[in-house]
């Protein structure tokens, strides 16, 4: 059987650290509740590394979330913005208008 052919590697970006840092949870607890050591937790958070899928669905399933929430293929944005994105403030007047 020939081996797996791998194209370039595509990276992926995580939320980690900070759904850690909402819930008050160090790296050594989350650690232990995954199974894997503290220096892996680090690895992942600062995209050294990445996760198995086995991995990254136990680390899910600590924060109770989807895959989709901790784990993306782009760099995620401030979550406030995407849970309160900016509308346009249409209550201010028009300055760019006809002298």
């Amino acid at each position: 059987m020939s081996p797996v052919r791998r194209g370039e590697k595509l990276p992926i970006f995580n939320r980690i650290g900070v759904l850690r840092a909402e819930r008050k949870m160090s790296r050594a607890h989350l650690a232990e509740l995954v199974g894997v050591n503290v220096q892996s937790v680090g690895a992942l958070e600062r995209g050294d590394n990445y996760p198995s899928l086995d991995l990254a669905f136990r680390i899910c399933a600590v924060f109770d979330l989807p895959v989709e929430a901790v784990f993306s293929r782009r760099e995620f944005g401030a979550m406030s913005a995407e849970l309160y994105p900016r509308v346009a403030d249409h209550t201010q007047p028009d300055r760019g208008g006809a002298r």
